[in-house]
């Protein structure tokens, strides 16, 4: 008697299953084949243009990336390097649409410093700490979560400073890190008596970009995690998504804290005095794919959609910037041919991932002009099929 109706419910649930999309194709560890535009409805005369103007593209600073630290941040107070430098390659891209490989230039392999790009992983770190309940909330102050010993928060005037303040840039913390000043950073005024005194603003009002500050997100989140955050990286993170063994995350010289006995070195929030990510194309591209699929990779989820979605949310002090370094689209004014939903971190030296959740796409340039990279983008828009 029940033989009918079992067959029923098995062929209700085979056509159930037949309806569930596939789970969306990710690239294999190591080795990111080249695939035919043509095969996914790309045309192929609007990429071979985005990839000629990634290759004529090119920066005017010098490759000397000791040459390229002095004529930018060398020229601040307190500008000299105190973390490694290496000479950064030639101009370099791909195009990543569905998880497919589509176009590339340059050489997509080779590890180079990334800058501020890696404080979009620092976002990413700091997400794992919420998302293992180490910290409850983002509108928590940070001080509440400090060790006995460390002053970071300990001024009246840094108190009041959440997690939120922090990864938007707008905590308004006063002091020193690894011999930097926070008003050394892009300084106000000018006279060095107004740099060293800029105007005040309670947290949570005022944005301003500032490295000094996101070393100190890094060090808090360190101490939170209790790991070095490059560990932390690597293995939630990079591994899982089959990143080249190539990428390393440097600190400063004197960076260095001690961790449950360990001596362990903090790290940075870019390389604007040297340090930072130093990472290929490729995996760049495989750490924009996460982000573009709200931090999941194949079968499993990485990172918490909720905290990738707060990341790209605007904050109340600038409506073009999430969490750390996620600039956003949202008035179309930084990206006109992309959709208000597209974001891109940016480093210095015109790094960008660029992802578009729309889309499915993912583009990534390494020392590329803003305006070819403009160019490139609409290119690379145009092909996408209709």
């Amino acid at each position: 008697m029940l033989r009918p109706l079992v067959c029923v419910l098995l062929l209700l649930g085979a056509t159930l299953r037949a309806q569930q999309p596939a789970t969306p194709f990710v690239p294999p560890p190591g080795r990111w084949p080249l695939e035919a535009p043509a095969a996914f409805g790309l045309d192929e005369a609007h990429l071979a243009a985005a990839v000629a103007i990634g290759m004529a593209g090119e920066i005017t600073a010098p490759r000397d990336m000791k040459q390229f630290q002095a004529n930018s941040f060398g020229k601040e107070p307190h500008g000299e390097p105190i973390g490694p430098l290496f000479d950064r390659g030639g101009p370099a891209g791909v195009v990543v649409h569905r998880g497919h490989l589509v176009a590339q230039w340059g050489d997509v392999l080779r590890a180079d410093m990334c800058n501020s790009v890696t404080k979009s992983f620092l976002t990413a770190v700091v997400g794992l700490a919420f998302q293992h309940g180490l910290l409850a909330d983002v509108d928590d102050r940070v001080a509440i979560s400090m060790p006995a010993g460390v002053d970071l928060f300990l001024a009246e005037a840094n108190q009041p400073i959440t997690w939120d303040h922090l990864l938007r840039q707008t905590s308004d913390w006063r002091g020193e890190l690894w011999g930097k000043p926070d008003w050394a950073d892009r300084p106000e005024g000018k006279t060095p008596d107004e740099w060293e005194h800029p105007p005040r603003h309670p947290p949570g009002t005022h944005f301003e970009y500032n490295d000094v500050r996101v070393n100190v997100l890094a060090l808090a989140a360190q101490h939170v995690l209790r790991r070095p955050l490059p560990a932390v990286l690597r293995d939630e993170i990079m591994l899982p998504i089959g990143a080249s063994p190539t990428w390393r995350w440097h600190g400063y010289d004197n960076a260095w804290l001690d961790l449950d006995g360990q001596r362990v070195q903090a790290s940075t929030g870019g390389g604007h005095w040297g340090g930072g990510l130093v990472i290929s194309t490729l995996d760049l591209a495989r750490f924009g794919l996460l982000c573009a699929r709200d931090g999941r990779w194949g079968e499993r989820q990485l990172l918490d959609a909720h905290w990738l979605q707060r990341a790209r949310t605007p904050g109340p002090a600038n409506a073009g910037y999430g969490f750390a370094n996620w600039f956003l689209n949202t008035d179309r004014k930084s990206m006109p041919a992309a959709p208000a939903s597209a974001v891109r971190f940016l480093g210095n030296g015109g790094n960008v991932v660029y992802f578009d959740r729309e889309h499915d796409l993912v583009v990534v340039v390494r020392w590329v002009r803003e305006e070819a990279f403009q160019q490139l983008l609409g290119k690379v828009l145009a092909a996408l099929p209709r």
